[in-house]
């Protein structure tokens, strides 16, 4: 799948179609937040879908803050950095990711 630098109806669509492409999406129910864009999109498409706009934070959604946090962190040790110097860290970081995956 592709990363987008904006979320809007277009961004989800295509987002969506991968994902229903990949896995199958018939019996899913979406959990949406409060983008209002994303139940016009899934009712438009046919998707099942229940909005959630406030509540206790679940367990997905902290995983999801502590990987965007940690992205974030990562990211910016290499903010300052030439493209070379950053290089070896990375691919060592992608190795490990990779080997993770096997």
């Amino acid at each position: 799948m592709g990363l987008y630098l904006t979320a809007n109806k277009q961004t989800t669509r295509w987002f969506l179609t991968e994902l229903h492409r990949r896995y199958q999406l018939n019996d899913v129910e979406f959990l949406v937040d409060d983008a209002d864009y994303l139940g016009s999109v899934l009712a438009e498409d046919g998707y099942r879908f229940q909005v959630i706009r406030h509540g206790n934070r679940n367990a997905i959604e902290r995983v999801f803050w502590k990987i965007e946090r940690r992205t974030s962190s990562f990211e910016n040790s290499f903010s300052n950095v030439a493209l070379e110097t950053a290089q070896n860290p990375l691919e060592a970081v992608a190795v490990y990711h990779n080997s993770c995956q096997t």
